[in-house]
Parts: C-alpha cells; sequence; structure tokens
C-alpha cells in the first residue's frame, strides 16, 4: 500500500498500476487524434483542406506517418556518440507522459468497492512536480543536439538553454498567485478551491503570463526558435530520423496536453462546471477534456495566426515583460490575501 497526499486513503498497488496502463495507452491513443486534428484546423485556418487522402476524411494519415518513420533504416551521423544519440528522445517522452500523471481527471469515486481517484497520483507539491519534470526534460534537447555531433543540432540546442530560464521563472511565478489563494500545492485541492469561483477571474495576470510562458516551453509559434527551419536547418533533431524523431513529436504533444492540462487545472476549475455546478462523477474526465480540448485549440489557432519571433525579441519579452508581471500580480495576490 502506497499513501497519497492529502487524500486520506490508500489505493492498492494493483490499481496503481492500472492507472499507469490506463494514462500510457490513453496518452498514445489520443496524440494522433490531436496531430490530425491540429492538422485539419491548420488547413482551415489558411484556406486549404487539410489531411484528406489517407484513410475516411484522412483520419489515417498520422497511422500512415507513423509505418512509414517506423520502417526507416536506423541511422545516425559518424560523428554522433551512439547511447546519448538514443537516449536523448527516450528522456524527453518518459518525463512528457511522466508529468501527465499528475493531471486530474476527477475526483475520487468509488470504483468496484474501491476509492480511486481519477488522476495517476496526488502529491502534496503537484506543480513543483510538473517544473522538475519539464527541467528534466529539457536535457533531453540539449542531449539530442550535443550528441548529435553536428553544430546545427547543437546552436539549437544551446538556443533551447537560454530560452529555458527567460519564461521558467516567470512560468513559476504567474501560478504562485494560485497557490497563495488556494493554500494548497496539490491540484485537486486547487481544483476544490475553485468552487465558488475560477481562478482564471481573480488571476487573469497570472494566466496570461502562464499561457504565454507555456508556448515557449512547448516549444510552439511564435517562439519555436529551437527549431527555427529557417535559421537551423531544423534545430536539435536535425540528424534524427525514423522512430526517434517520432519520439520527439509525441513528446511535444504530450507536453501540449500536460500545459493545457495545468492550465484546465489551476485556472478554470479541472472537472468543475461554472457557476458552482457539480457533473455527476463519471462525467469529470469529459469535462476536463473539454476543456483540455479548448486550450489545444488557442495554441493551433496561435500557431496559425503569429510568425515567429526574433530571438532576441523573446528574451527581452521574457525578461522585460514577463517577469516583472507575473512578479506584479504575486505582490497584489499576496497583499490582497493577508489583508
Amino acid at each position: 500500500m502506497i499513501a497519497f497526499a492529502n487524500v486520506n486513503y490508500f489505493e492498492p498497488w494493483w490499481v496503481q498500476i492500472l492507472k499507469s496502463i490506463v494514462i500510457f495507452a490513453v496518452i498514445f491513443a489520443i496524440l494522433p487524434i490531436l496531430i490530425v486534428y491540429e492538422r485539419k484546423l491548420l488547413g482551415r485556418f489558411q484556406g486549404r483542406y487539410g489531411p484528406n487522402r489517407v484513410g475516411p476524411f484522412g483520419l489515417m494519415q498520422p497511422l500512415a506517418e507513423i509505418v512509414k518513420f517506423a520502417m526507416k533504416e536506423p541511422m545516425r551521423p559518424t560523428t554522433s556518440i551512439a547511447y546519448l544519440f538514443r537516449l536523448a528522445p527516450v528522456i524527453s517522452i518518459i518525463t512528457a507522459v511522466g508529468a501527465l500523471a499528475i493531471i486530474p481527471w476527477g475526483d475520487v469515486q468509488h470504483i468496484f468497492g474501491q476509492k480511486v481517484g481519477l488522476y495517476g497520483i496526488d502529491v502534496s507539491i503537484g506543480p513543483l512536480y510538473v517544473f522538475a519534470l519539464a527541467g528534466i526534460s529539457f536535457y533531453g534537447i540539449m542531449l539530442g543536439g550535443w550528441a548529435s555531433g553536428s553544430k546545427y543540432s547543437f546552436l539549437g540546442s544551446m538556443r533551447g538553454a537560454a530560452q529555458l530560464i527567460s519564461y521558467e521563472v516567470s512560468q513559476s511565478l504567474s501560478i504562485v498567485g494560485v497557490l497563495i489563494t488556494a493554500q494548497t500545492l496539490s491540484l485537486t485541492g486547487i481544483v476544490h478551491a475553485q468552487a465558488g469561483m475560477w481562478f482564471f477571474i481573480p488571476q487573469l495576470a497570472g494566466f496570461l503570463v502562464f499561457l504565454v510562458a507555456s508556448f515557449a516551453e512547448t516549444n510552439r509559434a511564435p517562439f519555436d526558435l529551437i527549431e527555427a527551419d529557417a535559421e537551423l536547418v531544423a534545430g536539435y533533431f536535425t540528424e534524427y530520423g525514423g522512430t526517434p524523431f517520432v519520439a520527439y513529436l509525441f513528446a511535444e504533444y504530450a507536453n501540449m496536453i500536460v500545459v493545457s492540462g495545468m492550465a484546465v487545472t489551476i485556472f478554470f476549475g479541472g472537472w468543475l462546471l461554472p457557476f458552482g455546478l457539480h457533473p455527476p462523477g463519471w462525467v469529470d474526465p469529459f469535462v476536463v477534456l473539454a476543456k483540455i480540448l479548448l486550450v489545444f485549440t488557442f495554441f493551433v489557432w496561435i500557431r496559425a495566426t503569429l510568425p515567429r519571433l526574433r530571438y532576441d525579441q523573446l528574451m527581452s519579452f521574457g525578461w522585460k515583460i514577463l517577469l516583472p508581471l507575473a512578479t506584479l500580480n504575486l505582490l497584489v495576490t499576496a497583499i490582497v490575501v493577508v489583508s
């Protein structure tokens, strides 16, 4: 038996194993769907059809690409470091899936006579857990660029290091106001604290900082400078092909689900409906999934709308705008709560 923090009950070991299997199965099943969804949306935004050749309505396009990449001959540059070259994408995808374990999809439910939380784990340091895994996932990018033995790949990974310190501090500070208001670091506790009002309303400034910083963390436009193809050929994964390339791609989309889930949990009430409404327990995961899909749609909308920023613009924006705004939001929240 392993005790979960802040829930005051125990779950059998077999429940934990089943939940781990479900998390892996769901994420690997939903990622191809999200890829098609993004391409369809981009097609509509740009006045074209999007995928429409493979399968009905082009829905089998990701499967065709996965088969194509899996059948490619594994190769690497002669100047690369073999074991690190293979390890780098594994680090990225494991940390991305590991962060998904903490996203709460619902409250504690009674299933087969057992109290089961609709999440992987509920630790008392929820946001710190996610940020720790995000920091580890960065090594997947650094190792991928450095171990490739290519100056273009290495330049892309070094950009990732500079970009990391530009947005990570602001992103961390942006949610401290929520933690002060909720008086807990447990993500399920934060959801329960929003029963009266979602934190999106009083913490609007923090939400905007978190959202913008999340674009940079997931390497999405307009902050996809780590893989700026016009300048770096393809960035840190220039030398990758086949299944390692797919692993990097899946890690990127998994990270988008993680930050979308964090935004939904921290700012949009998780499984709670507006106006304090509480849906039946079996509806909780569908409510969270619908909210995550809306945030994911916004990610795609921004990608189709805004051009890529210059690198100096990103650094300046992170240090001169995001960081002061996040700090000001934290100070105002602390003064309001204390008073």
